[in-house]
Order: C-alpha cells, then structure tokens, then sequence
C-alpha cells in the first residue's frame, strides 16, 4: 500500500498570515501544501495566483501542489512551474480534448502533472491520460469553496480510478479533495485514495498535528 500523504488545502487558511499559516502546517507534520487556484470563471471564486506561490516556495521545503480551477490552464503552466510548483493538476472540464497536450506540456516544464474530474464527470473522460499522470485528483464536492459535504459518489470513482492505475502498473498517486475528515478518511483510503487534501478539517482543529496525525492514521 502507498505511503498516506496529507495535503491541507491553504483555501481554508488566513489569508493575512499565509506564510505564518504553511510553517504551521510543516511544523504539523503535513506532506503537501495544496494551493486551490482559482479565476472566478471556471469556478465562482477568486482566490490566488502565482504571486502566492512564488512567495510560498521561498518559506517551505515541502511539495507545492498547485490545483488549476481556472480557465486555459495551458497558458499559465509555465509561468506556476517558474514560481515554484512541484506539482500542477489541471481539470478535464476545462481541458476537455486538450487535456493530453496540457499535461504533456506540464511534463515538459520539469514538474508532476495530474488530471482532476468534477463529481458529475465520469472516469472514463480521463481514461486515456492516466497513465501520463504523476497524480489523479477525484473531486468530492463541486470546485469553488471550502468547507462543503463530501460526495459518497467519489468513493465508487476512487475504486475506478485505483483499478486503471493498477492495471497500466504505474506509480501513480491518487488525491480526493472535498469534505474529507476524520469521519470518512477510512473509507476514502479504503476506496484507494493515498493523498488527502483536507481544509477545514485541519484548518479549523484546535489541534493540527493531531489532526493530520489522526488523518493519517
């Protein structure tokens, strides 16, 4: 089984101490700093850009996992590789049949790519790229805010997912974002998930490092 990677997503963070908000969560014991970017077209909110990771990259070792909620991601690629991603996820539905060519194109500027399809997108829209991916990122809430119900739905998309890698026999890691806390991250590491983007969950504990320690476990 792979290594259970938990990766806080800084949406839920205080945006006016972000730098003070991720050495706490490398102090915590996170893996992963999963930064939402959003453009208020793909999604209905605006958030942060490559600004925001240029100067996060400069206060933290651990990887930058740059998630892409906005509109022809292709053309902003390069330029969040330059600032400092590790990883950059792009979504089908803003891709659709560029999708190949986007990952291709974040291959090729020296970072891990990944794939993300929305709770109402079917698995076998990304069928064919999974095995180019580093990651796969399966939506459990709808993009665009924190803080919303976990889609039980996501589980059967996990289970789907896990089977594709396995079958092509890649080291592919597999994210869930949305709704995931102490309560249901049994199941979604059951279904296959190993990466677990948890905002509230973490941001809002009294208690982070028990937190992502408890998620982890």
């Amino acid at each position: 089984m792979k290594e259970i990677k938990i990766a806080p997503s800084i949406l839920s963070a205080d945006f006016s101490k972000m730098g003070e908000e991720v050495i706490s969560l490398e102090k915590a014991g996170a893996d992963i700093i999963h930064c939402d970017v959003m453009d208020g077209v793909f999604v209905n909110n605006i958030t942060f850009g490559i600004k925001m990771v240029e100067d996060l990259r400069k206060i933290t070792t651990l990887p930058l996992d740059c998630h892409l909620m906005i509109v022809n991601p292709e053309k902003y690629v390069e330029r969040f590789a330059k600032a400092g991603a590790d990883i950059i996820t792009v979504h089908y539905e803003a891709c659709k049949e560029g999708l190949k060519d986007t990952l291709a194109l974040i291959k090729n500027c020296g970072v891990k790519c990944g794939a993300v399809i929305n709770p109402d997108t079917p698995v076998e829209k990304i069928k064919d790229v999974i095995p180019m991916c580093d990651m796969v990122l399966v939506m459990s809430v709808f993009p665009g805010f924190g803080g919303q119900k976990f889609i039980p739905e996501a589980l059967d998309k996990l289970r789907e997912v896990k089977a594709i890698i396995e079958a092509c026999g890649k080291d592919i890691d597999l994210q869930i974002d949305g709704g995931v806390g102490e309560g249901n991250v049994a199941a979604v590491k059951e279904a296959g998930a190993n990466v677990i983007v948890a905002g509230s969950a973490v941001f809002k504990s009294v208690d982070r490092a028990a937190t992502i320690s408890a998620l982890k476990a």
